[in-house]
């Protein structure tokens, strides 16, 4: 079972609060509105489709270098997001592990409840498509909480910075939260190797920007939607609103300077570019997006 794996509260923390609902900060735009859409791209247009991966409840939010009183939210969305693109799609994240689905409810598990209705994998249908249907998977890293249902996945081509790579699929990964069992079908799949900014379809409307400081390769996308326009998938750069505005760094991270470096490349990517940032785990974000089979475009 997954919490035979995980290490005390600070499990959760790695993925998230749960509770009150956390109000984005003066400044932060709110989430776009999304349209009907069929469920395959046009052949000329874009499209990107939101999914509940999973929900975490945490009793504390020390370990994400914040004060209990910095913030009321104590409950964190997991999100998958799928993007199709004339050339292909991408799944982004995996959400958690599909033995919580399992249950029926809430599982408490190494300090704190997950949830998980249904895994992406057969999610898809809602969109009419398979596991094996996808051309290209990336995860913003490779904790638990994000890398869930890789398995389902190893026809694909991986998208990963290398740095990430050498430690996942190392004989012994050394960084806490990565779970090998979850992502083993992978190893010997089709994968890319990055070591910088990678434009996904070579049209700059698909971009992976490496932000790492979290895990070694954590990266972020950014995505250029025609109507939509462009957001930026956080990963876990940031795990609340409250985080961004004090420059919180959590103690699990696996290099803290690094991170702080990363957080204002990407503040400074999102003013350059024009872009919404879409805070994963917020779940009073997702709470006002449409998920799938509902696209933005």
């Amino acid at each position: 079972m997954v919490h035979e794996r995980l290490c005390g509260i600070a499990v959760l923390a790695l993925l998230g609060l749960w509770g009150c609902a956390e109000t984005a900060p003066i400044g932060t735009s709110t989430a776009a509105v999304a349209t009907p859409a069929p469920a395959a791209a046009d052949e000329d247009r874009m499209a990107l489709h939101v999914f509940d991966c999973g929900r975490i409840r945490l009793p504390t939010v020390t370990d994400f270098g914040l004060e209990d009183t910095q913030t009321k939210v104590r409950e964190l969305f997991v999100p998958c997001y799928l993007i199709r693109h004339p050339d292909g799609d991408l799944l982004w994240d995996a959400g958690l592990p599909p033995a919580y689905a399992e249950a029926d409810g809430w599982v408490a598990d190494a300090g704190a409840e997950h949830r998980l209705v249904a895994p992406i994998s057969a999610q898809l249908r809602t969109v009419e498509l398979a596991p094996g249907d996808i051309e290209f998977v990336a995860f913003s890293h490779f904790h638990y909480d994000h890398v869930g249902d890789a398995n389902a996945f190893a026809g694909a081509e991986m998208l990963v910075q290398r740095a990430e790579y050498e430690v996942a699929f190392g004989d012994s990964p050394g960084v806490a939260f990565f779970l090998p069992e979850l992502y083993s079908a992978l190893a010997d799949g089709p994968r890319r190797l990055l070591d910088g900014e990678f434009d996904v379809f070579g049209d700059g409307r698909v971009r992976i920007i490496p932000a790492p400081g979290h895990t070694p390769g954590h990266q972020v996308l950014l995505v250029d939607l025609p109507e939509t326009g462009k957001v930026l998938l956080s990963g876990d750069l940031w795990h609340f609103f409250a985080s961004r505005e004090l420059g919180a760094v959590p103690n699990f991270n696996t290099d803290g300077a690094q991170t702080l470096a990363s957080m204002q490349k990407i503040e400074a990517l999102i003013v350059r570019e024009g872009a919404e940032l879409w805070l994963q785990h917020s779940l009073a974000f997702h709470e006002e997006l449409d998920l799938a089979p509902y696209a933005y475009r």
